[in-house]
C-alpha cells in the first residue's frame, strides 16, 4: 500500500504541464500562413474576445470573415517528450455562429515548426496530433483523431486517421474536448469529461503493416471445387412446360364500339398474367465433389516492423500547438488549452476554467434566449394588433356610409 502511495506521489511530483492557456493575453500567439499560397482575401484572422455574452475570454475566428483559412500557433512551455508518460491535450470549443461547415480542431506541433510558416494543404506543417471536431453539413460530423507516424511515407506525411468517428456538439455552448494517449498504447477521447471513443492504438489506427500477408506464390488449384450445390439431373422440366404462355388475353376486355379496323388497325385485347404459368426452377442437391471455400494461405509479412511504443508520438519533441482551419461560417471561440502529461492536472485545470464557466454560461444563454423569444412574441403581438386596427379603420367608413343611405 505504501509503495502505491509513493508511486502516486512521485508521479504527481514529476508531472508537467506544457500549456495551460486561459487567453488572458495573446502575446505569444503568432499568425501563420507564409508559403501557403493563399491570398490575403482568403485568410481569416483570430481576435481576442470575451464573446457575445462577455464570459468567454478566448480567441475567435473573426465573425466578419466568411469562407476563410486560419493559421494561429503558440509555443509550449518547454519541449514535450511523452515516452513513458500520458499525453493529454484538451481545450474548449464554442460555436457562437451556429457553424454549418468548418473545422475546430487543434494540432500538437513537432519540434522545428516555424510559427510564421504554420499552414495546411499540400505544404502542411508536420504535426504529432490533430484532434477535435470537424463539421460540414450532414456528411462530415465527427471528432477527428489523427496521429503522424514517423514523419513521411512515399513523400507524403504519414498521417493516420482513427477508424472510429467520435461525436461532436453543435449547439452554441462551450464544450471541452479531451484526448488522452497512454504508454500502454491505448487512447481515449472525452467530451465534457464523458468518454466518447477509446481503445487500442493498434486496433483503431493503421500504425503497423499486417503481420501476415497472403502468400503471393499460392493460388487456388484449377481443380478446386467450391460450389456447395449442383443442379439435380433427375429433376427435369415437365413435358409441355415451354408451351404454356406467360400471359394471356384479358377476356374481360372487349373491342370498343367505335374501333375502326381499317383506320385503327386490328384490335388486340390487353394481356394479363397467365394463372396456369409457373416459373420452373431445377432443384439442387449437395455437390459430392465440394471441398469448401478455398482459403488463401498466409505467410509472415517480410515488411512488418513491430513497434511497442506507437503511443510515443512526441519522441522527437513537441514544442507548440496551433489552430489550422477552414471555416465557411466564422465565429468559433477557443479557450482553456491544456497540454501535459497528467490527467489529474488536466482535470484540475478544467474544473477551474470550463467547470466554473459552463453552468453560468448556460444560465446566461437561457436568459438571453428567453428574453429574445419574449421580444419576438411581443413584436408579433404588436404587429397583429396594428394589422387589426388598420383593418377596423378601413371598415369604419363603410359602416358610416351605410348608415347615411338608411
Amino acid at each position: 500500500m505504501k509503495s502505491a502511495i509513493l508511486a502516486a506521489t512521485v508521479a504527481t511530483a514529476t508531472a508537467k504541464t506544457f500549456m495551460a492557456e486561459k487567453f488572458e493575453t495573446t502575446k505569444k500567439w503568432v499568425t501563420g500562413g507564409e508559403g501557403w499560397g493563399k491570398s490575403d482575401s482568403e485568410m481569416g484572422e483570430f481576435k481576442h474576445t470575451k464573446g457575445a455574452y462577455g464570459i468567454d475570454e478566448g480567441i475567435q475566428t473573426s465573425p466578419i470573415d466568411q469562407a476563410r483559412f486560419y493559421a494561429y500557433s503558440a509555443p509550449l512551455d518547454g519541449e514535450f517528450k511523452n515516452e513513458g508518460k500520458d499525453l493529454v491535450v484538451a481545450y474548449t470549443v464554442k460555436h457562437e455562429q451556429n457553424l454549418q461547415c468548418g473545422g475546430a480542431y487543434i494540432k500538437l506541433l513537432k519540434k522545428g515548426y516555424k510559427p510564421a510558416e504554420f499552414k495546411g494543404g499540400e505544404k502542411e506543417t508536420e504535426y504529432a496530433v490533430m484532434f477535435g471536431p470537424d463539421l460540414c453539413g450532414t456528411s462530415t460530423r465527427r471528432t477527428q483523431v489523427i496521429f503522424n507516424y514517423n514523419g513521411k511515407k512515399d513523400g507524403k506525411l504519414n498521417n493516420l486517421q482513427c477508424k472510429d468517428q467520435g461525436k461532436i456538439e453543435t449547439d452554441r455552448l462551450s464544450h471541452r474536448y479531451t484526448l488522452i494517449v497512454r504508454p500502454d498504447n491505448t487512447f481515449e477521447t472525452q467530451i465534457d469529461g464523458v468518454k466518447d471513443i477509446s481503445g487500442s492504438l493498434y486496433d483503431k489506427f493503421d500504425f503497423l503493416l499486417p503481420k501476415k500477408i497472403k502468400d503471393p506464390k499460392a493460388s487456388k488449384p484449377s481443380d478446386w471445387v467450391d460450389e456447395a450445390e449442383i443442379p439435380d439431373a433427375s429433376d427435369v422440366k415437365p413435358a409441355g412446360y415451354d408451351d404454356i404462355p406467360r400471359t394471356i388475353p384479358d377476356a374481360s376486355k372487349k373491342k370498343p364500339e367505335d374501333w375502326d379496323d381499317e383506320e385503327d388497325g386490328a384490335w388486340e385485347p390487353p394481356t394479363i398474367a397467365n394463372p396456369d404459368f409457373k416459373e420452373w426452377v431445377q432443384k439442387k442437391i449437395p455437390n459430392p465433389a465440394y471441398k469448401g471455400p478455398w482459403v488463401h494461405p498466409e505467410i509472415d509479412n517480410p515488411e512488418f516492423v513491430d513497434d511497442k511504443a506507437i503511443y510515443n508520438v512526441c519522441k522527437d519533441g513537441c514544442t507548440g500547438v496551433g489552430f489550422e482551419l477552414w471555416q465557411v461560417q466564422a465565429g468559433t471561440i477557443f479557450d482553456d488549452v491544456f497540454v501535459g502529461d497528467s490527467v489529474a492536472d488536466a482535470e484540475a485545470f478544467a474544473a477551474s476554467t470550463f467547470g466554473k464557466k459552463k453552468d453560468g454560461e448556460k444560465a446566461l444563454y437561457d436568459e438571453i434566449e428567453a428574453k429574445k423569444k419574449a421580444e419576438q412574441e411581443a413584436a408579433a403581438e404588436k404587429a397583429k394588433a396594428e394589422a387589426e386596427a388598420a383593418k377596423a379603420k378601413e371598415e369604419k367608413p363603410k359602416e358610416a356610409d351605410e348608415d347615411e343611405d338608411l
